[in-house]
C-alpha cells in the first residue's frame, strides 16, 4: 500500500474505535458516525487536525479577509446600542475556529465607545488545541477580562443579554439521515460493517421506521409518496434544533441578538447533503474517519422554527452577498484597496470580495439569519439601511 492510497477505515485509530463498537452493539446512526468522526476526545478530526486555512482542508469566511469579521463586529455593536447599551452582555461565539473571526470583530467594536467594557467574552469549543489559538486571536483586543470558553451552549451566562455569532458551526452537528419507504414511513439511515470489503463501513437502514421522523418540518412528514418518493432522504439535525431552541429562549427572556451564518438552504427540502472535505476536494465520508471534516447543508428553516418556539424572533435568512453588501462591504473594500501598498494587494482585496459575496462564490449558497427578542425592527442587514456603513 502506497502512502497515496486512503487506509482503510478499521486501519485508523478512529476507524478500529467505530468498527469495534458496530461489531459488538450493531450498527450506528449516520449521527452518532459524524459525532465520533468529528468530536472524538482523542481522535476526532477537530481535536487531532489543523483544517483551516490555505494549508488546511478548507476555509472559512473570516479566512479570507478581515471584512467579514469586521463587519460582523459592527453589526453586533449596533445590536448592543439598539438593546439600550446594557451594562454587562455576554459576548459569545460557537465553534470559534483559530479566532480569527472574533479578533476582527473585536477591533471593530471598539469604535463603540465603552463596550468593549461591557463584554464579557465567552467561546463555545470543545478542541483544547483549538482554545489556545482563539486565547492568542484575541490576547490583544483591549478587553476588560480574559475569555472563558464552554464545551455546549447551555453553559453560557444566563444573568445578562447574549450577543452571539455563530459561523459555520450548525453544518458539523451530527446530522440524522431518514429515508422513505414504500409504506410511506421514514427509515433511518445507519452505518455498518461491509461483509464484503472487510475493514469498511457501509450505508444500511433501521429495519423500523425512524422516531426522529418526528424532528421533520410537517410539510416534508406529511407529504404524499407522489410528493417525496420512496427512496428519498431527509435530513435532520436534533442538536441544532436544540441549541436554536435555546438561543431563542435566552434572547426572549434575556435581550440582545443573535447573527447565524452558514450554507444550507432557506427552505426545508429533502436530499442527501452529507459530504467530506479533504485538502479543498471532496472526499467520501466513510473513508478515513478522522482525516477529513464531515459536514451538512443547514436547514435554516428548522433553525428558525426551534428559535422562534424558544420566543425569540427570527429574520432572514438572507444571502450572505446581500447581507454584505447591505453592511457596506464595497466601501469597505474600497477603502482598504486606496490603503495597499501595491497592485497585488489590491487585486487580493478583489478577489476576497469576489468570493465573500458573488453569487457563483459564497454569496448565494451562505445564508444569514438573525434572532432577537420580540418587538425589535429587522436588524442591519435584513433590510437596506442607508448609512449603516460607519467608516471602517
Amino acid at each position: 500500500m502506497t502512502e497515496a492510497t486512503p487506509l482503510p477505515p478499521a486501519d485508523t485509530p478512529l476507524g478500529r474505535i467505530i468498527a469495534g463498537r458496530i461489531a459488538i452493539d450493531g450498527p450506528i446512526t449516520l449521527g452518532t458516525y459524524m459525532g465520533l468522526v468529528l468530536g472524538h476526545p482523542q481522535h476526532g478530526y477537530y481535536t487531532t487536525r489543523e483544517p483551516f486555512g490555505a494549508d488546511g482542508d478548507f476555509v472559512t469566511a473570516p479566512e479570507i479577509s478581515q471584512m467579514f469579521g469586521e463587519l460582523i463586529g459592527l453589526w453586533l455593536a449596533v445590536a448592543w446600542d439598539e438593546a439600550g447599551q446594557p451594562p454587562a452582555v455576554t459576548l459569545a461565539e460557537l465553534g470559534p475556529g483559530r479566532g480569527t473571526l472574533m479578533a476582527d470583530a473585536l477591533r471593530a467594536m471598539k469604535m463603540m465607545p465603552g463596550l468593549l467594557d461591557r463584554v464579557s467574552l465567552h467561546f463555545v469549543e470543545q478542541s483544547p488545541r483549538l482554545r489556545e489559538a482563539q486565547a492568542l486571536a484575541v490576547a490583544d483586543a483591549g478587553l476588560a477580562r480574559p475569555p472563558v470558553w464552554h464545551d455546549t451552549v447551555d453553559g453560557l451566562p444566563d444573568d445578562r443579554p447574549l450577543l452571539l455569532v455563530a459561523n459555520e458551526f450548525f453544518d458539523a452537528l451530527p446530522v440524522r439521515q431518514l429515508v422513505r419507504r414504500p409504506d410511506g414511513f421514514w427509515s433511518e439511515r445507519m452505518i455498518d460493517l461491509d461483509p464484503d470489503r472487510p475493514g469498511r463501513f457501509r450505508y444500511g437502514l433501521s429495519p423500523d421506521p425512524s422516531p426522529a421522523a418526528a424532528l421533520l418540518t410537517p410539510r416534508i412528514a406529511r407529504a404524499s409518496l407522489a410528493e417525496i418518493p420512496a427512496g428519498a432522504i431527509a435530513e435532520v439535525q436534533p442538536a441544532s434544533i436544540s441549541i436554536a431552541g435555546t438561543i431563542g429562549t435566552r434572547l426572549a427572556a434575556l435581550g440582545g441578538a443573535a447573527l447565524i451564518v452558514d450554507y444550507g438552504h432557506g427552505i426545508s427540502a429533502p436530499g442527501d447533503t452529507f459530504q467530506a472535505v479533504k485538502a479543498h476536494a471532496h472526499a467520501d465520508p466513510l473513508e478515513e474517519p478522522g482525516r477529513a471534516d464531515l459536514t451538512v447543508h443547514v436547514d435554516f428553516e428548522r433553525l428558525a422554527a426551534a428559535a422562534t418556539a424558544g420566543g425569540a424572533v427570527a429574520h432572514g435568512p438572507v444571502d450572505q452577498g446581500s447581507f454584505l453588501g447591505r453592511l457596506g462591504i464595497g466601501a469597505r473594500a474600497e477603502r482598504l484597496a486606496r490603503g495597499a501598498r501595491n497592485g497585488r494587494e489590491r487585486a487580493q482585496i478583489a478577489t476576497a470580495l469576489k468570493r465573500l459575496t458573488a453569487p457563483e462564490e459564497m454569496g448565494r449558497l451562505f445564508k444569514v439569519l438573525a434572532l432577537t427578542p420580540p418587538g425589535r425592527s429587522a436588524p442591519p442587514g435584513f433590510a437596506p439601511v442607508p448609512g449603516f456603513d460607519a467608516g471602517l
